[in-house]
């Protein structure tokens, strides 16, 4: 599903609340939390990943679902507080953990993704009792990965090297409060193929038994990490949940001396499919055999085209299909103001284009304060 909401639903949001806007439909979120839950074995967990959609309304529909929770800053932890969740739902990963977050973590009683011995020294000074940590690790497995959000099996600022793993833990031996009880591994960035991602995960459980039998690390967790992708194009096939559950569960039977919790950080996938960016056309030019659309938001409010350079899907509301090609440009003073190039009907002064799968790294990754230009509003569709 690339659009949540059909014409006439945009277009009433559209007349009620005014362009640009984001909307987001509760009943396409649940939908695929349930579908995600129904196809993973009962001991794999899902933690959304918080960075995908911060919304509110989002974090309580996923929490009445019974998901735990990926956060990756303090003002995600403090989102994520106000849901009153009992300690052990939630989750703290990122590289550059300052003092305050990792005192709110502790406060919460919010499992951290140490990704260093820094993280583990800082959390053992502040500890009054026994604390059990992920501990983070950059593998040295090539990663099958096309693009550079994950970075590869190449140097990282994340986690420990897989190779400097023996000196951490001689030192980590030494601390008073501190347990490493899980693993954390992040290989994978909107993967839609079933297959890539059950060898990714295989190649996590080797590296987690290598590590439990060179380590004595008795792992509670295993956490997988996100990448589960979704289409941004109708030629794009879905992730086969199916394939991926059975496989998740092949795993578990393959490696029996696990005994714990296997996590995954899904974000883009339960949260992308239910967004909808809308926008006006304000003006249409043609420079030098070049079609512009210029809208009435651009990068400050949708930065993935110019980041991945893969447009978002986009329809003319009410409009139906059609093959003309236009440059999809913003109203910012600076010319990487661009969502794409696509084919649409032939469009007009005021026409209103519907953007798809923007419910993740819509609003929340774009330059919203760039030429401080109004933020849109979100609007919840329940139901």
């Amino acid at each position: 599903m690339l659009f949540a909401l059909d014409d006439a639903q945009c277009q009433s949001l559209a007349e009620t609340h005014g362009t640009p806007c984001f909307a987001y439909s509760g009943a396409v979120a649940e939908a695929g939390f349930r579908a995600l839950r129904a196809a993973l074995p009962e001991r794999v967990r899902i933690a959304y990943a918080v960075k995908a959609n911060p919304h509110a309304d989002l974090l309580r529909c996923f929490d009445a679902l019974g998901a735990s929770f990926d956060c990756a800053s303090i003002g995600e932890l403090e989102r994520v507080e106000a849901l009153n969740l009992p300690a052990g739902r939630t989750f703290f990963a990122g590289p550059g953990k300052r003092g305050p977050e990792l005192q709110k973590a502790l406060y919460m009683g919010v499992r951290v993704q140490a990704e260093g011995f820094e993280d583990l020294a800082r959390i053992d000074a502040m500890a009054t009792r026994e604390t059990a940590v992920n501990l983070r690790v950059h593998p040295a497995f090539d990663i099958d990965e096309g693009n550079r959000i994950i970075g590869g099996s190449g140097p990282s600022a994340f986690g420990v090297d897989e190779e400097d793993v023996p000196a951490l833990m001689e030192k980590a031996a030494r601390l008073t409060h501190v347990r490493i009880k899980g693993l954390h591994v992040f290989a994978a960035s909107n993967q839609r193929d079933a297959a890539k991602l059950k060898a990714i995960h295989g190649a996590v459980l080797d590296l987690a038994k290598r590590l439990h039998e060179a380590h004595g690390l008795a792992f509670e967790q295993i956490d997988l990490g996100g990448g589960l992708g979704v289409p941004y194009a109708p030629d794009e096939a879905p992730l086969d949940l199916t394939d991926f559950g059975q496989g998740l569960s092949d795993l578990l039977t393959r490696h029996a001396w696990f005994k714990g919790e296997l996590i995954l950080e899904p974000g883009r996938f339960l949260a992308g499919p239910c967004g909808i960016y809308l926008a006006r056309v304000v003006r249409l030019k043609e420079s030098r055999g070049t079609r512009f659309a210029i809208l009435e938001g651009g990068i400050n409010h949708l930065i993935r085209p110019l980041l991945t350079g893969q447009p978002f899907p986009v329809k003319a509301v009410g409009k139906g299909e059609g093959n003309v090609p236009y440059t999809l440009a913003g109203p910012l003073c600076t010319s990487l103001d661009r969502l794409g190039e696509v084919r649409l009907p032939e469009l007009a002064a005021g026409d209103l284009l519907a953007f798809g799968t923007t419910g993740a790294y819509g609003l929340n990754e774009g330059m919203t304060h760039f030429l401080s230009h109004p933020v849109p509003p979100e609007v919840w569709v329940a139901g």
